[in-house]
């Protein structure tokens, strides 16, 4: 069974930095993706989570999955608006673990890239390497970062409806549709995810909780 509890914007941060605070306990570093199509602005929630975790004296670092594209040699090996390509070869999985994830997995170094690839420009960012002490949070953001096996202690899933996504999806990226409607259906990031949070209206959001008889 399914339950649909609507709470404020506040609301919402509240109980997700709450639920971040309860996975810290047992991690030296706790790892945490918002995951959501553009449509969704998962960054802007991520950013919303940043302060809050700061005041309860939790260092904090943001990534952000766009940073971390393949170069456009490999992500657009089958066109500009290939949906297969989108879904499963934009994102630089093994540069992600790499400089971002596994540092901060348990006998880490803490040591992480922040960025990888500037994709507008098709070349390394040439970011500097920063430390997140111990205790330190991770706040990715991006889409389709569910059901690639990546490391993480808590995962936050934006959903749309359909009609939604249609709705805010900018005339220009209407292709990515076919990959984030196979995405709902093969990976379906409603059970995959820790916390789901229906996102039609931002300034509306409702929080799913999944019922076990």
């Amino acid at each position: 069974m399914v339950s649909v509890r609507p709470v404020t914007p506040a609301g919402l941060v509240d109980e997700i930095v709450d639920a971040i605070t309860d996975r810290a306990a047992d991690v030296p570093w706790t790892r945490v993706a918002v995951d959501g199509a553009d449509a969704a602005d998962p960054g802007a929630l991520a950013d919303a989570l940043v302060a809050p975790l700061r005041l309860r004296g939790r260092p904090v670092l943001r990534v952000r999955a766009h940073d971390f594209l393949r170069p456009a040699s490999v992500r657009l090996e089958y066109g500009h608006t290939d949906a297969e390509s989108y879904l499963w070869g934009w994102l630089d999985d093994a540069g992600l673990r790499r400089e971002v994830l596994e540092p901060l997995g348990a006998g880490g170094s803490g040591r992480v890239l922040p960025s990888l690839w500037d994709a507008a420009r098709d070349r390394a960012t040439r970011a500097a390497y920063t430390t997140l002490p111990e205790g330190g949070v991770l706040l990715l953001d991006g889409p389709l970062l569910l059901g690639k096996g990546l490391p993480l202690e808590l995962t936050v899933h934006l959903w749309l409806s359909p009609g939604a996504l249609r709705r805010r999806t900018p005339a220009d990226l209407e292709w990515t549709l076919a990959a984030l409607t196979r995405y709902a259906e093969e990976i379906v990031p409603t059970t995959e995810a820790d916390l789901v949070v229906r996102y039609d209206h931002p300034a509306h959001p409702a929080l799913v909780r999944r019922q076990h008889r």
